[in-house]
């Protein structure tokens, strides 16, 4: 009971933290970009904190332990790559455009047709991301409910509970109850890993014990065997996904918009990118530590039994460590899974109402605008809430998968958008079309093809937006054209 009373006792200062914050939100800015005003350290709080979720203690951390690094390509290098990308190539031009989200590039750069249409690709990704974070929720409440017998707890019951908090919290202060929760669960996630680690090591023999035996079963291994071309290709496609997929993402967006200065916007997306690289690696030490410590525990990380495997290392600390550094591990926990859910129902609801909504609602003003954001997030929230409790792809899927759906529908578009004044807004059409078309068709039609379907949908996208614009600007040049 203590340590149910502990957890609930840091989801009620969770829960009054956002509802301090509410009281900065006054207009749409405040609610979806915190005013443009956060400092380089809750910036770098908030890049860091979204980044590190659930999949990332729970998913990614079982699969390294069951599997090794190069089952895992896109979290954490993927991932990495993706902020350096941002922090590198596109914060500055993003902070200096002075937008509310990525859908007004879109629309400055393409007109309105390709801003709602991006603006619902983009939306439509988030589903997976923040079911991932429901579900993590569920299977905490699960292990702590079956810790003091109470069997009646289930995943289910607890997604709901979990969703209940974190959509009130976030639909009360937006960005501002985000930024400050992170910078609190920032602080929890590090100093909560860091010492279950250093315990968990000390139980298997010290940190060269846990390192040495991952390294003789292959664990560190980070690429597939030379020949192997269908891993090879199935590789790369996870990590690209991840890389460039997630570069024309609404929480990104945010982040670099949120913060007080163009400088501050590009040094905090950088560090937090850096950082989020290294610090990943804890709790894969703390998952395989497990292993080497009970070797039964190396057959529940390769269960077929999706949820089990990702609920195998909350049973793992409670079984092997004192209450405190259970109460320290599930803070910690709960601390990556609220900061990531928290951000993916607002990042999709503040693009749906200024992308989606407001360009056929021009009596929109800011009052009504604030109360579309919280009715959409809410909204959202449920449609998230049914797919956590419907799915039975593990939270590392859910979130490939997520990511799949802007790199073929969104990133060319935004990229070439930026970097080439040649391409035209039929270009961006026929990229997004002909890459979401040819994912489809490849992901469905033929899922057995040597090439990743996400891919496939990426060249397509690429192809189409560099012919139609050229094929536009060689229509603009012709003789004919010119005399008429």
């Amino acid at each position: 009971m203590g340590l149910i009373a502990a957890v609930l006792a840091y989801l009620l200062l969770t829960i009054a933290i956002g509802l301090l914050a509410a009281r900065r939100v006054g207009n749409a800015q405040d609610f979806m970009v915190a005013g443009r005003s956060l400092p380089l350290y809750m910036n770098f709080a908030c890049v860091f904190a979204t980044w590190f979720g659930a999949e990332t203690v729970l998913s990614v951390s079982a699969t390294f332990a069951g599997q090794g690094l190069r089952a895992i390509p896109g979290d954490p290098f993927g991932f990495s790559i993706c902020l350096v990308l941002v922090a590198l190539f596109f914060a500055r031009a993003f902070y200096r455009m002075d937008l509310l989200t990525i859908g007004d590039f879109y629309r400055k750069r393409y007109g309105r047709s390709i801003e709602v249409l991006t603006s619902v690709v983009i939306s439509a990704s988030y589903l997976g991301w923040a079911a991932a974070q429901l579900t993590a929720l569920g299977l905490v409440i699960s292990v702590l409910g079956k810790g003091i017998g109470y069997e009646t707890l289930t995943i289910n019951n607890g997604i709901v509970i979990g969703f209940t908090i974190v959509a009130f919290y976030t639909v009360m202060g937006g960005m501002w109850s985000v930024a400050l929760t992170d910078m609190i669960q920032t602080f929890v996630i590090i100093i909560g890993l860091l010492v279950v680690s250093v315990y968990m090591a000390h139980a298997a023999g010290g940190v060269s014990v846990v390192i040495e035996s991952a390294r003789e079963s292959g664990r560190l291994q980070v690429f597939p065997d030379w020949g192997q071309s269908g891993q090879w290709w199935i590789y790369i496609g996870g990590f690209l996904t991840a890389a460039l997929g997630s570069i024309p993402q609404q929480d990104v967006f945010q982040r670099v918009t949120s913060a007080k200065d163009e400088r501050t916007a590009m040094t905090g997306t950088l560090l937090g990118g850096m950082f989020y690289c290294m610090f990943a690696f804890v709790p894969m030490f703390i998952a395989y530590a497990a292993v080497v410590i009970d070797p039964d525990h190396l057959q529940q990380f390769n269960s077929d039994d999706l949820r089990e495997v990702q609920r195998t290392l909350p049973h793992a600390v409670i079984q092997s460590t004192p209450f405190w550094v259970q109460t320290v591990f599930l803070g910690a926990l709960v601390s990556a899974i609220l900061s990531t859910a928290s951000g993916t129902l607002l990042a999709p609801s503040s693009l749906i109402v200024e992308n989606v909504i407001r360009p056929f609602r021009s009596d929109l003003d800011d009052k009504n605008m604030l109360r579309w954001l919280r009715i959409v997030l809410l909204m959202f929230g449920a449609l998230a809430l049914h797919q956590a409790l419907t799915s039975n792809n593990t939270m590392y899927e859910m979130i490939q998968q997520a990511y799949s759906v802007p790199l073929v529908g969104a990133l060319v578009p935004l990229a070439v958008g930026l970097y080439w004044k040649r391409a035209t807004t039929r270009g961006a059409m026929a990229s997004i079309v002909s890459g979401v078309a040819t994912w489809l068709a490849f992901e469905y039609m033929l899922p057995e093809f040597l090439i990743p379907s996400q891919l496939m949908g990426l060249a397509a996208s690429f192809l189409a937006m560099v012919v139609v614009s050229l094929l536009d600007k060689f229509e603009n040049i012709r003789p004919d054209a010119v005399q008429r």
